[in-house]
């Protein structure tokens, strides 16, 4: 089901800056998942999913679209 995941921005381009990226989802998402690293370099996670397997099941169907970007064909 390729059509629930939509591509930002293309198969390359420069880094976008966190703030934008935010800024472009909040009010149009249901669920959301956010994983980042501070300025420090520890890493960040938050998620709005409580259920820690809904969220696993989030993170492994965005890992398939990510891996499957390459056949991606506008």
């Amino acid at each position: 089901m390729r059509e629930k995941f939509v591509i930002v921005s293309g198969i390359t381009g420069p880094d976008t800056s966190v703030d934008r990226v935010l800024a472009s989802a909040m009010g149009e998402l249901e669920e959301v998942v956010i994983i980042g690293t501070h300025k420090d370099g520890k890493e960040y996670f938050a998620s709005s999913i409580a259920d820690g397997p809904n969220v696993n099941w989030m993170l492994d169907r965005a890992k398939k679209a990510l891996i499957e970007i390459i056949d991606y064909e506008p």
